[in-house]
């Protein structure tokens, strides 16, 4: 018994890419696990700060001093590795 298929793989349909979702405060931990001991990420409170350093910025701890400002948590992540290829960073809404 012999079975035959009429489709060619090229009329298949293409099978939806998907990934994981990953909140903000997961990915901000991950990427603080993975900092040199003296950084941190952290998070703007206020519009003043946030208007200068953007949503998110990484401190020196021992210096007190601002690294890098306007941190894009997506970017970093997958920099540092923090957030790996299946997954994505979930939306706010």
């Amino acid at each position: 018994m012999t079975i035959t298929f009429n489709r060619k793989a090229e009329d298949m349909p293409k099978r939806a890419k998907r990934t994981v979702p990953v909140s903000r405060r997961a990915l901000i931990q991950r990427i603080n696990r993975r900092l040199p001991e003296d950084e941190i990420l952290k998070t703007s409170r206020g519009h003043m700060l946030r208007n200068n350093v953007g949503d998110y910025y990484i401190l020196d701890v021992n210096r007190n001093f601002i690294v890098t400002g306007h941190v894009d948590l997506e970017e970093l992540g997958r920099k540092l590795e923090a957030l790996f290829p299946y997954e994505h960073l979930e939306d706010d809404s």
